[in-house]
């Protein structure tokens, strides 16, 4: 089982330092939105495939950090989307604090393992309260993708 690589999902075009969102809604149909302009994909199947991710109990996983995901059709490959918004949004996350940093993970529909293990990566990264400081203060999306791309290297623990 290979460890799954940030920096191979997430690409610099694929990153989002300043998005301004009135709500949970609104923010995913910007992950939605660059989503479909990287991956070439369309954005409201993209926006879809989140919602009914979403219906199902929400991606906030807390600390200000969501991670959506879904699995769309015309992916061959897992990819990733980071955004980071100007204002918290309510989220309905596990904490009940309002989001602003949302790493959305998609998946071809078959990728089954690779997509539950990209999920887990992300997670444990983002429970780590220095990162998410680092990501709030980057003020570029190479800044971004350098965190997250350092987070993801194997330590020697």
């Amino acid at each position: 089982m290979r460890n799954i690589d940030l920096g191979g999902l997430l690409d610099r075009a694929a990153i989002a330092p300043r998005v301004s969102a009135a709500g949970k809604r609104q923010a995913l149909s910007a992950v939605a939105e660059i989503a479909a302009r990287n991956f070439g994909l369309k954005a409201s199947e993209v926006l879809e495939g989140l919602l009914e991710r979403e219906e199902t109990s929400s991606t906030g996983v807390g600390h200000g950090v969501a991670v959506p995901h879904a699995r769309l059709a015309g992916l061959a490959r897992l990819r990733a989307v980071f955004v980071r918004l100007e204002q918290p949004v309510e989220f309905d996350a596990v904490d009940d604090r309002p989001v602003d940093l949302i790493f959305a993970l998609f998946a071809p529909p078959e990728a089954n393992g690779e997509h539950l293990r990209a999920l887990a990566r992300v997670s444990r990264a983002l429970r780590q309260s220095t990162l998410r400081e680092q990501l709030r203060q980057a003020h570029s999306a190479d800044a971004i993708r350098a965190l997250l791309v350092q987070e993801a290297r194997p330590s020697a623990a």
